[in-house]
C-alpha cells in the first residue's frame, strides 16, 4: 500500500478515537495541593476551593500464587467525619476504598496522588456505596481526598488523609477489580475468560485467546463514541453481551478477563501519536511487562492495540504502528 493510504488508514483510526468519551473524560491533570479538610468545615472559604475538571476517562518481580480477592473496606484504618469516610486498610494491597455519606445532588470526586506522581481524579457515586480506588503509582506517600462540588468545577474538600504505602505484591494494584476495571467473582466476563483460557498454558497463551476473541468478535461503536459523556466507566458484562464498545471498553473487557486469571494487566490512559488513547500492558515471567496489548501470530509477539486492530481489520500497515511501541506514552494507569 502506498503511504498516502497508510497515512489515510491510520488517521480515519485516530479520527474516530477524538470521538470517544475516554477521550473527553481524561483531560490533562495540572498539580493541585489538596487543602485541609479541617478548615473548611464552616461555610467553604473561596481560598479552600479548587477548579476541579474532570479527569477520569483514569515493577518486575513475579507475582504471588494467585487467588482472585475481592475488594473490602473493613474499617481497621479508617478515616472518617460527617460527610465521607476513607477505607485506608488495604493500601498494602494496592487499593483504598471511599464513600460519602450525606444525600447531596452535588458531583463528587475522590482524587488521589502520590508524591511525585500524578494526580488521579474518580467519580464518587451519591448513592453511599464504596467505590475502589487503586493505587497504581506503587509504593510511597499518597494523599487521598474526598472532593464535594460547590459550583461548575470548583470543588471543596469533605475529608482526607495521608499515609505511606508499601505494597506487599507489586502487582496486586493490577490483579484487582476497580472502578475501570470492575468485576466480580459472578460476572460474566470472568466466567467467559475461564472458557475461553482453559488449557491454555502459560500467560502468552492466556493473553492470545483473550485478545483474539475480543478482536474478532466485538466491532466498534461509532454512536456510543459520539454519545459518551465525561466521567463515563465501562460496565464490562454490558459490553461482553453486546460485543460492542469504544476503545475504553475494548481495554477495561480485556483487562477484566486477564486479571480474573491471575495475569497482571494495567489499563492505561495516554496517548497513542498525539491522541488520547486506552489500552492494556500485561506482565509475563517470561518477558515482563509488555506495553500497549500484544497479540500471537503463531511465530511472535506483537505490540497490540485491540481497537486499532480491529477496526483496520489487523491490516499489515496498521499492525505496524501498532507494532512501534514508541507510538504510546503513558499518562495515568489504572
Amino acid at each position: 500500500m502506498k503511504m498516502k493510504k497508510i497515512i489515510k488508514l491510520i488517521s480515519l483510526s485516530v479520527a474516530i478515537l477524538l470521538l470517544t468519551g475516554l477521550i473527553a473524560g481524561c483531560s490533562s491533570a495540572e498539580t493541585t495541593e489538596f487543602e485541609d479538610p479541617e478548615g473548611v468545615t464552616a461555610g467553604y472559604a473561596e481560598d479552600a476551593l479548587i477548579d476541579l475538571a474532570a479527569e477520569m476517562v483514569p515493577l518486575t518481580a513475579s507475582p504471588a500464587s494467585f487467588v482472585l480477592q475481592i475488594p473490602d473496606a473493613p474499617g481497621t484504618s479508617l478515616k472518617k467525619n460527617a460527610k465521607a469516610e476513607i477505607d485506608y486498610s488495604n493500601s498494602t494491597d494496592g487499593y483504598v476504598m471511599a464513600r460519602f455519606l450525606q444525600k447531596t445532588s452535588k458531583e463528587l470526586r475522590v482524587l488521589v496522588t502520590r508524591t511525585g506522581g500524578e494526580r488521579y481524579t474518580y467519580t464518587l457515586n451519591r448513592n453511599g456505596d464504596w467505590i475502589v480506588v487503586p493505587l497504581s503509582d506503587g509504593n510511597g506517600e499518597y494523599t487521598i481526598g474526598v472532593y464535594e462540588q460547590i459550583e461548575g468545577t470548583k470543588y471543596a474538600v469533605t475529608n482526607s488523609v495521608v499515609f505511606t504505602v508499601t505494597l506487599k505484591d507489586e502487582f496486586a494494584p493490577f490483579l484487582r477489580p476497580n472502578q475501570y476495571v470492575n468485576f466480580a467473582k459472578d460476572s460474566e466476563v470472568v466466567k467467559k475468560a475461564a472458557e475461553l483460557v482453559k488449557g491454555a498454558t502459560g500467560v502468552h497463551a492466556q493473553v492470545a485467546a483473550v485478545y483474539n476473541f475480543i478482536v474478532k468478535n466485538f466491532t466498534y461503536d461509532y454512536e456510543k463514541a459520539q454519545t459518551v459523556k465525561t466521567g463515563y466507566l465501562p460496565d464490562v458484562d454490558k459490553i461482553l453481551a453486546s460485543k460492542k464498545g469504544i476503545c475504553f471498553d475494548y481495554a477495561a473487557v480485556m483487562a477484566a478477563m486477564l486479571r480474573s486469571q491471575g495475569v497482571p494487566t494495567k489499563l492505561v490512559i495516554g496517548h497513542a501519536g498525539t491522541v488520547y488513547h486506552a489500552w492494556i500492558d500485561v506482565y509475563s515471567p517470561e518477558t515482563g511487562w509488555i506495553n500497549a496489548v500484544i497479540a500471537f501470530n503463531g511465530q511472535e509477539w506483537n505490540l497490540m492495540d485491540p481497537t486499532f486492530a480491529s477496526t483496520a481489520r489487523e491490516s499489515a500497515e496498521v499492525m505496524k504502528y501498532i507494532g512501534d511501541g514508541s507510538n504510546y506514552k503513558q499518562k495515568y494507569i489504572y
